[in-house]
């Protein structure tokens, strides 16, 4: 087996997918855009270096992406081999236009949540009916809790709803509309106060300091991101240690119209990935719920606590 991975490392190009996906997690088409290659020819060295245990692919619908594996031989092998390869011009551009490709998919979703703000909460009752998220969070946060955040908090419909739960809340979203939808929702006494903080920002680099929240949570919301684990772990870094959070997101489902609908980057998690997720992000788990919704989905509830 280790000839054999020897063997797949032995072509450039193969060399430079690699190369881009100890970075990121990308498409099969994402990766023929960088590559400039036809996609059967991308697709064979893809089969390759999967087949040599150095790559892993996960279906979401219709959807191909690739990553290299975070644990086991393959792992071991490229972690011991890889800083020998230089990083030449090519693989440099090649990691340039990975990096535009994700800040292309960050500004897609900006711009679709812009369009849809107005509509938002409409579209959320279509999926969830009659259950009553906002509660279900709000009965999530401790006694006694200081600052609570809501991450991707919408038109604030769930950060509303903590409002009598703790001293100070902290709503963060993308979106400029969903925020000034949001704000509406508040006093002026909150607003001028801080003790409703609304602030503009990207989930990967949260605008709070380490530390700075007792209870976050984040619903709806891991799915139209590239990088859910990423930003768990980004989580972990603003939340206190014992500091709670709830997720709620959709179990797998095949329903592509999401996609175009909602804006809809995985069609939901396993329950146990997202268990794994958590955890390799420094969370403890507390309690896992299923929850049927609308459209023949399950929303999966959890609770952790910062280990």
């Amino acid at each position: 087996m280790v000839l054999l991975r020897f063997k797949a490392l032995s072509d450039e190009t193969r060399l430079r997918l690699v190369q881009i996906l100890l970075h990121y997690e990308l498409s099969v088409n994402e990766l023929v855009r960088i590559l400039g290659m036809g996609q059967s020819r991308v697709s064979r060295h893809l089969k390759i270096l999967t087949e040599a245990g150095l790559l892993l692919f996960r279906r979401d619908g219709l959807w191909v992406f690739y990553a290299v594996p975070q644990n086991g031989e393959g792992h071991a092998f490229l972690r011991a081999v890889m800083p020998f390869v230089r990083v030449d011009a090519l693989m440099q551009a090649d990691l340039a236009t990975a990096a535009q490709i994700l800040e292309e998919r960050a500004s897609k979703t900006r711009q679709f949540f812009n369009a849809i703000a107005d509509d938002w909460d409409e579209l959320n009752r279509e999926v969830l009916e009659d259950f009553d998220l906002p509660s279900a969070v709000s009965a999530a946060v401790p006694d006694g809790c200081g600052t609570a955040v809501d991450l991707g908090c919408g038109t604030g419909a769930v950060l509303s709803c903590l409002l009598a739960r703790a001293h100070r809340l902290i709503g963060v979203d993308g979106s400029a509309r969903m925020l000034e939808l949001c704000r509406r929702r508040f006093s002026a006494e909150d607003l001028g106060s801080e003790r409703v903080s609304l602030r503009i920002g990207e989930l990967s680099h949260l605008p709070l300091r380490d530390h700075e929240a007792d209870f976050a949570c984040i619903n709806l919301v891991l799915h139209h991101l590239s990088a859910p684990e990423e930003i768990l772990r980004e989580i972990r870094r603003i939340l206190s240690p014992g500091g709670h959070l709830f997720v709620a997101d959709f179990l797998r489902h095949e329903d592509e119209t999401m996609r175009s609908r909602y804006g809809d980057r995985w069609l939901g998690f396993e329950e146990n990935e997202l268990a794994a997720f958590l955890e390799r992000a420094g969370f403890a788990l507390l309690q896992r719920q299923h929850q049927p919704v609308g459209r023949g989905l399950t929303l999966l509830l959890l609770r952790a606590v910062a280990a």
